[in-house]
């Protein structure tokens, strides 16, 4: 089976955009992202 490419989206101030359209600064930082589970952060 071929290899296809893989868009991913984040969303950015309500808005969902292709990572592949920012800039390289943005890229990195998205790399060092981390998820979060908001129940979990709750107290």
């Amino acid at each position: 089976m071929a290899r296809q490419k893989c868009e991913i989206y984040s969303r950015v101030v309500g808005f969902l955009t292709p990572v592949s359209q920012w800039n390289i600064g943005k890229k990195e930082e998205f790399k060092d992202r981390r998820e979060y589970d908001k129940q979990l952060q709750a107290r």
